[in-house]
């Protein structure tokens, strides 16, 4: 595979960069907490439960939470999580990028790893003038290889759907299905499957993102921008308020191409 400079993190897994979950709306009387500290609230402001505005957050002497059960943890255990987990979903799109090295761990055989292939992806989206959420949904579109081989696209599109355009999460989830036009006659499934979804508004968004960027994007000989290109993209998505209207723009379609852009970035 032809890189630009180094495919490695090497730097980029310094000090996470912590984002807009350090200011979040909602308080912890609003509501429970689920997991250690907090739950998603899509349906109201997009934040997390936290617990912002108790008395001696972030100041606790604490070193672990008291209880052993959920059940009996109180105002001070919760506020306690709070502060760590809230600076731990910080660090996320540093994670992603290191989970992003172990896709060449993933399935092999073909001419370029699966590292390489995500790369190429995501290098032709930017080559084609794409915004930022194409872009990093390219990249991250087969992020779910590793852990989830019967349905990685889910997987990545639950990673994202948080933080992108639904039009580009749709996508990702069902790019898999989609895909199948170009193999499944081969290996005795169905070739049309991707005709369950005709009459989604998206349809031709993710024939075009499978044309375009997916299925193409095996060859040793294409100049791939190195990981190191895509890190600040990742990192301005995953800073993205969870779930916001502004961020997932329901039922609004973006060109995956644009030839203004494209001319920009090729001079």
């Amino acid at each position: 595979m032809a890189t630009e400079g180094s495919s490695g993190i090497g730097p980029l897994m310094g000090k996470p960069h912590r984002n807009s979950f350090q200011s979040l709306e909602g308080n912890a009387a609003d509501g429970p907490f689920i997991g250690a500290s907090w739950i998603l609230d899509k349906d109201r402001n997009g934040g997390l439960w936290c617990a912002h505005g108790m008395a001696g957050f972030g100041d606790s002497p604490m070193e672990t939470v008291k209880f052993t059960q959920m059940k009996d943890g109180d105002r001070e255990d919760y506020a306690f999580l709070s502060t760590h987990e809230l600076e731990y979903v910080a660090g996320t799109a540093d994670r992603l990028l290191t989970a992003m090295v172990d896709l060449d761990k993933s399935v092999s055989g073909y001419k370029i790893t699966r590292l390489g292939h995500s790369l190429q992806a995501a290098t032709r989206a930017w080559k084609d003038g794409a915004d930022t959420d194409w872009v990093v949904c390219a990249l991250l579109h087969d992020i779910g290889d590793i852990y989830a081989p019967y349905n990685h696209d889910e997987y990545a599109a639950t990673i994202l759907r948080p933080f992108v355009r639904e039009q580009c999460a749709w996508v990702v989830q069902t790019h898999g299905d989609f895909q199948m036009v170009y193999y499944a006659q081969h290996v005795g499934g169905n070739p049309n499957k991707r005709d369950a979804f005709k009459g989604n508004p998206y349809f031709d968004d993710c024939a075009e993102f499978c044309e375009k960027w997916d299925q193409n994007s095996f060859d040793p000989d294409y100049e791939t921008k190195p990981l190191e290109f895509f890190a600040d993209m990742v990192r301005e998505v995953f800073a993205r308020k969870a779930y916001s209207a502004d961020v997932i723009k329901k039922g609004v379609r973006v060109k995956l191409s644009d030839a203004a852009t494209a001319a920009q970035r090729k001079a």
